[in-house]
């Protein structure tokens, strides 16, 4: 019998290119390394207990690369010189939303896989519907496929959130093959799937969210999204440590990765690009919650400062660049004596492990003793900063909560800071002199190589350092 069987899936592979066969294997639910047999350790990111056995059934359907002709047919992909590409020039459709935009690179591309990931209740179904329905408004068919709430519920939401369009489809359905087929016969300009992990393809046997679930899920839908010219928006559901849930694969395959933060007792979400092969990365859209819905910020550096403190020890602001767009921030620090045999070190918004090493350059270059004081940081407005250019402004507000003296609050710092107690120049200095110029600071400490080349705005009073003590001497008058 197995050798009837052998020589059948052996004819229908030589004859129609498949084989229907079914493949037991075991993938690590946290990194997606595959092993042909059980591992209590991974050997891919060696966490114990991971590894998830899966039956796969490889479907019974030749698959390949396609590309996109233009007159919208599906062509088998034929190796090309690339002097003989010809490049189709297609306006990017955009929003009403410009943040969304800024953060898109432009606006929507056609083909494109967009995968939206954020905690629970932050709004991403919220922002899809807002979106859907704006599309649909502009003349653009929109097919929107909910696998986590029925008809009835998304019905709900868009009547809280005064949406009605007749471009504006909606459909309840998880299985793959159906949605497919809905998409043919609707031929939509947009799809949003809410979420990757409760779609299955009838033809894998795991469960839905599993690791191969997923990657078999996301590769149909950007061959649909690549070969129909269909732009494409998936919800990705996240773990507790805020990453993507599933496997890596999931955000290497897909072309913009965004995550969507934010506190869910605050109304302020920001929207953050950690991938975009159309766009800038690591720009940044910033929207309030409303009853109606998410609205844009178009001044985030006004809403940041808003609730500053004036004449507070250990506060400081600094101006970052997210992206392509500078935003001034308030950082606060608090230094009290440890009462543990081992201060602490906190930080909220900033990388912990950047506050010990700046501590360790104040004791060592400016002799101040930290090593018997706790630290607290934090970025005002649930902002995260990750650019070397706040070192500077962290330095002034962790001096400034440990002497008890304030700086003055119509300062802005900005500049980075070596192991040796130099400051180092920044990328970008003239867009932060005039964000904070526009938003009335009349002092801005910065780089003395930063100086050269340019000239400041009018009202603004531009002082050069080169050492951590300069900067501490320009901040308190010194």
């Amino acid at each position: 019998m197995s050798a009837i069987t052998g020589t059948i899936c052996a004819f229908l592979s030589e004859r129609y290119g498949f084989m229907a066969k079914r493949k037991t294997k075991f993938i690590c639910s946290e990194c997606g390394t595959e092993s042909p047999k059980w591992m209590g350790k991974c050997p891919g990111c060696e966490q114990w207990n991971t590894m998830i056995e899966e039956v796969e059934v490889t479907g019974a359907t030749r698959r390949g690369t396609f590309a996109h002709s233009q007159n919208g047919s599906s062509l088998l992909a034929k190796p090309m010189p690339i002097n003989a590409i010809e490049m189709e020039n297609e306006p990017r459709i955009k929003t009403d939303l410009n943040e969304l935009n800024r953060v898109l690179g432009g606006g929507v591309v056609k083909g494109s896989l967009v995968l939206i990931g954020g905690d629970p209740g932050i709004g991403k179904s919220t922002l899809l519907l807002q979106v859907s329905s704006q599309l649909a408004n502009k003349g653009h068919l929109v097919l929107y496929i909910s696998g986590e709430e029925s008809l009835q519920q998304t019905k709900l939401r868009a009547e809280r959130l005064g949406i009605s369009s007749g471009n504006l489809l909606v459909y309840a359905e998880t299985n793959l093959e159906e949605i497919n087929r809905t998409i043919d016969s609707t031929n939509p300009t947009f799809v949003i799937i809410d979420s990757i992990q409760t779609v299955f393809h009838p033809e894998v046997t795991s469960a839905p969210g599993s690791v191969s679930q997923i990657r078999e899920c996301t590769s149909e839908l950007m061959r649909i999204g690549k070969t129909k010219g269909i732009a494409i928006f998936i919800v990705g559901h996240v773990t507790k440590e805020g990453a993507i849930a599933g496997p890596r694969l999931l955000e290497h395959m897909v072309d913009t990765v965004l995550y969507f933060e934010g506190e869910r007792h605050h109304t302020y979400r920001i929207l953050r690009a950690v991938k975009n092969r159309f766009g800038s990365t690591n720009e940044m859209g910033i929207f309030e919650m409303k009853e109606l819905g998410l609205e844009e910020v178009n001044n985030p550096s006004e809403i940041f400062l808003e609730e500053r403190s004036r004449g507070a020890a250990g506060s400081t602001v600094v101006a970052s660049m997210e992206g392509t767009r500078p935003v001034l921030v308030e950082i606060q620090a608090l230094i009290s004596p440890t009462s543990f045999g081992n201060p602490r070190r906190m930080a909220t918004g900033i990388d912990h492990t950047r506050v010990p090493l700046l501590m360790a350059v104040l004791e060592k270059r400016v002799g101040m003793l930290l090593q018997n004081q706790d630290a607290y940081l934090k970025v005002a407005g649930g902002v995260k900063l990750d650019e070397p250019a706040i070192d500077l402004a962290i330095v002034v507000s962790i001096a400034s909560s440990y002497r008890d003296k304030p700086t003055r609050p119509t300062d802005c710092i900005i500049g980075e800071v070596g192991l040796t107690g130099e400051v180092r120049r920044v990328s970008r200095i003239e867009q932060r002199v005039q964000e904070a110029a526009k938003m009335g600071f009349e002092r801005v400490i910065l780089p003395a190589n930063n100086l050269g080349g340019w000239k400041g705005p009018m009202g603004v009073q531009l002082i050069g350092v080169s050492s951590v003590s300069e900067a501490l001497k320009a901040a308190f008058g010194e």
